[in-house]
C-alpha cells in the first residue's frame, strides 16, 4: 500500500509541474474579502423572487431520479449480463451537464432537458448499486423457495425484504446528489438555482449568492424532515404535473437528431452544400475528420485531464487524512467534531460546479480553481467517511496518549487500507468532474465540449463526450483492479455515501 500511495504521489507532483496553474486576478485578497463580507452579511430579502428557481430545482430532481429508479431497477435484474454492465458503466461514466449539452439540441431548455440530464446517467448509478446490493444480501432465503422460481418471484419474496432499508437508504441519498444535479444544470441556462448563482457570482453580487447558497443548505437539511417514504409518490406526481406544462418534445427533432446532426461531418458535407440535406459515407475521410479531431482536441483534452484528476485525486486524499481528525472521537471532543462535522457537510453539499466557479472569480482561470474546488468538495466527503471508520476502531490499551502520536501509529494506519478504498472508488468519479469542469475555461475534455456545442459541431461534441466516457470506464476499470490487487473494499457503509 505505501508503495502505490508513493507512486502516486509521484505522479501528482509530476503532474503539478506540467499544469496549468497561475492567479490572473489582479487583487484576488481583495476579492475575496468582498466574498467573505457577502457571506457575513447575505442579502436574505432576494429569496422571495427565487421561488420559481427553487421549485424547479426540487422538481427537476424528483422527476430525474424517478426515471433513474425505474430505468436502474431494470437493468439491476441483468446487471451479470456483460452487455449491461458496459452500458450502466457508459451510462454514469458521462457527466449530468455533457448529458444536458446531448439533449439540448432535441428538446430545447426546457424541463425534460434538466430531467433527462439527471436520470440517464442515474440510471448507471442505480443499475450498478442495486445489483450490488442485491448480490451481498443474505442468500439463504433462497434455498426455501421451490425449484423453477422465476426470477421476480425471487426477488419480491426473497431478496427485497432483505435488502429494502439499504435500497431506501441509497436512493434517500441519491436525492440530494439529484438537488445538487438540478442545481448545478442551471449553470448552463436551465431555470433552476444554478442560473441566478452564476449570475449573482458573474456579477458580482456577493450579498446575493450567499443568501441563495443558504437557502441551498437549508433545503439539503431539510429533507430528512419532509421527503418521508409515504409522500414519495405524491412529490414525484407533482413534479411530473409541474413540469409537464413546459415541455415541448419533437419527434422530428429527435430524428434529425440521431439520423444526421450527429454524424460526422464528411458524410453531411456534400449534401449540406448542395442543400439536398443527404448523406454520404466514405470511410476514408470520416477516419481523417476523426484522426485530425484526436489529435487537435482529444489528446490535448484527455492530457490535460488526467493532469488536473490526478493532482485533484491525491491533494483529495490529504485533504481527507487531515479533516477526518476534526470529526473523530478519537482525537477532538463533541463539540469540535460537530463543529467540523457541520463544515465537511458544507463543502460536500455545495456541488464543486459552484466551488470552481466561484473560485475562478477570485483566482482567474487555469487549472487552480477546478483543483481545489475538487479537493474540498471530494475531501470533505471522505473525511466524513474516514472519521466514521476511524469511530469504528477500538483503541488498544496501550495505545498512544499523544494525539499526534495516536494519529500517526494508531489510528491512520489501521484505517489506511479503508481509506484507500475509498479514494480510489472517488477516482473515476473525480475524473468525471475534472473533465466536465473543463466549460470554465479549463482545457480539459469539458473545454472542447463546449466549444464544438457553441459553434453547433454536435457531431465534435458526441465524439469528445464519447471518448470522456471511454477515458472514465478506463480509469473505473484501472481503479478497480487496484483495489483487487491491494486487497481493500469499500465496504457496506461507503455505498451510501459516495
Amino acid at each position: 500500500m505505501l508503495r502505490v500511495s508513493l507512486g502516486f504521489l509521484g505522479v501528482a507532483v509530476l503532474c503539478l509541474a506540467l499544469a496549468d496553474i497561475q492567479i490572473t486576478t489582479l487583487e484576488p485578497w481583495e476579492e475575496l474579502g468582498r466574498i467573505g463580507s457577502g457571506f457575513l452579511t447575505p442579502d436574505l430579502a432576494v429569496l422571495a423572487g427565487y421561488g420559481d428557481a427553487f421549485l424547479n430545482t426540487v422538481t427537476f430532481a424528483f422527476c430525474g431520479l424517478f426515471l433513474g429508479v425505474v430505468g436502474g431497477c431494470v437493468l439491476s435484474l441483468f446487471f451479470s449480463f456483460t452487455a449491461v454492465r458496459l452500458l450502466c458503466a457508459f451510462l454514469r461514466s458521462i457527466h449530468e451537464i455533457f448529458w444536458a449539452f446531448l439533449f439540448l439540441p432535441v428538446v430545447g431548455l426546457t424541463p425534460i432537458c434538466g430531467i433527462l440530464a439527471i436520470g440517464v446517467p442515474y440510471m448507471g448509478v442505480f443499475g450498478k448499486v442495486y445489483a450490488e446490493i442485491r448480490q451481498e444480501a443474505d442468500q439463504s432465503p433462497l434455498r426455501g423457495l421451490p425449484p423453477g422460481t422465476g426470477r421476480l418471484s425471487l426477488l419480491a419474496y426473497a431478496v427485497l425484504p432483505l435488502i429494502w432499508d439499504d435500497i431506501k437508504s441509497y436512493t434517500s441519498y441519491r436525492l440530494e446528489c439529484a438537488l445538487r444535479s438540478s442545481a448545478v444544470l442551471g449553470f448552463i441556462g436551465l431555470p433552476t438555482l444554478g442560473f441566478h448563482l452564476e449570475t449573482a457570482l458573474r456579477e458580482g453580487h456577493y450579498t446575493e449568492a450567499p443568501a441563495l447558497l443558504y437557502a441551498f443548505y437549508l433545503l439539503i437539511a431539510s429533507l430528512r424532515y419532509w421527503v418521508k417514504p409515504k409522500f414519495v409518490v405524491a412529490y414525484v406526481i407533482a413534479s411530473f404535473a409541474l413540469v409537464s406544462t413546459a415541455v415541448n418534445l419533437s419527434l422530428a427533432n429527435v430524428v434529425r437528431f440521431v439520423s444526421y446532426e450527429i454524424l460526422p461531418w464528411p458524410m453531411r458535407r456534400d449534401g449540406y452544400y448542395e442543400g439536398t440535406g443527404a448523406v454520404h459515407f466514405d470511410a476514408g475521410a470520416v477516419w481523417s475528420w476523426a484522426v485530425e479531431l484526436a489529435g487537435s482536441q482529444v489528446l490535448p483534452g484527455m492530457w490535460n485531464t488526467l493532469i488536473l484528476t490526478q493532482i485533484a485525486l491525491v491533494g483529495t486524499g490529504i485533504f481527507a487524512l487531515l479533516a477526518y481528525v476534526v470529526v473523530s472521537r478519537h482525537f477532538v471532543g463533541r463539540t469540535t467534531t460537530r463543529l467540523g462535522g457541520l463544515a465537511l457537510i458544507v463543502l460536500r453539499t455545495t456541488p464543486e460546479y459552484i466551488l470552481a466557479y466561484a473560485l475562478l472569480q477570485l483566482f482567474g482561470p487555469s487549472m487552480l480553481p477546478a483543483i481545489i474546488a475538487i479537493i474540498l468538495h471530494n475531501g470533505a466527503i471522505l473525511g466524513h467517511l474516514t472519521g466514521q471508520t476511524a469511530d469504528g476502531i477500538q483503541l488498544r490499551q496501550d495505545a498512544p496518549r499523544r494525539r499526534l502520536d495516536r494519529y500517526l501509529f494508531e489510528v491512520t494506519p489501521r484505517l489506511y487500507s479503508q481509506f484507500l478504498a475509498f479514494l480510489f472508488y472517488r477516482w473515476e468519479i473525480i475524473m468525471r468532474e475534472s473533465a466536465m469542469l473543463g466549460i470554465l475555461g479549463i482545457h480539459t475534455l469539458g473545454f472542447f465540449v463546449d466549444s464544438a456545442i457553441t459553434d453547433d459541431h454536435l457531431d465534435v461534441a458526441l465524439f469528445l463526450i464519447v471518448a470522456s466516457a471511454l477515458l472514465n470506464m478506463g480509469i473505473d476499470t484501472t481503479s478497480q483492479r487496484i483495489r483487487r490487487r491491494l486487497r481493500v473494499t469499500t465496504g457496506t457503509v461507503f455505498t451510501y455515501d459516495e
